[in-house]
């Protein structure tokens, strides 16, 4: 490749990567919370604190959260009908889901740190400092305001 393409290329990855730095940021982090259900009172152990649902609500349904609708009771199974046998899960089968679930974590945390680090080094640049900060700010006030829209 041409040294001005190469150029232009960092230029590019540069901006983009310092725009959506905060939102990388955000998915990592509340991805990592998510893996092991910790925005759910059954994964956390008891009424998960606000800012986990919070998160969880942003990465899953790009908005904050709702209040959640009673759940309608299910009809009754019909007077004779026998009633329909569940197909069984055998546990043995299925391999556990934890070296995953340990990976996606890690995974989040290496996301995270590189993340983290592209900004450090994009901010020690002192030639394209001011233009690093703006697109950080905007890269954070963007998303909250589409939030609110």
């Amino acid at each position: 490749m041409k040294p001005n393409t190469l150029r232009l290329l960092r230029r590019y990855h540069h901006y983009l990567g310092l725009f959506f730095a905060p939102m990388i940021l955000l998915f990592a982090i509340s991805g990592a919370l998510q893996t092991f259900r910790l925005q759910e009172a059954k994964g956390y152990g008891g009424t998960p604190p606000n800012w986990i649902v919070w998160l969880a609500s942003v990465h899953k349904d790009q908005g904050p959260p709702r209040e959640r609708k009673a759940e309608q009771p299910k009809p009754p199974a019909e007077v004779g009908q026998p009633a329909k046998p569940r197909p069984e899960a055998s546990a043995s089968k299925r391999p556990s889901p934890l070296p995953l679930k340990i990976f996606v974590v890690l995974l989040s945390i290496a996301l995270s740190l590189s993340t983290i680090t592209g900004i450090v080094i994009a901010l020690a640049s002192r030639a394209m400092r001011r233009i690093s900060i703006i697109l950080l700010a905007l890269g954070t006030v963007v998303p909250i305001v589409l939030l609110w829209v």
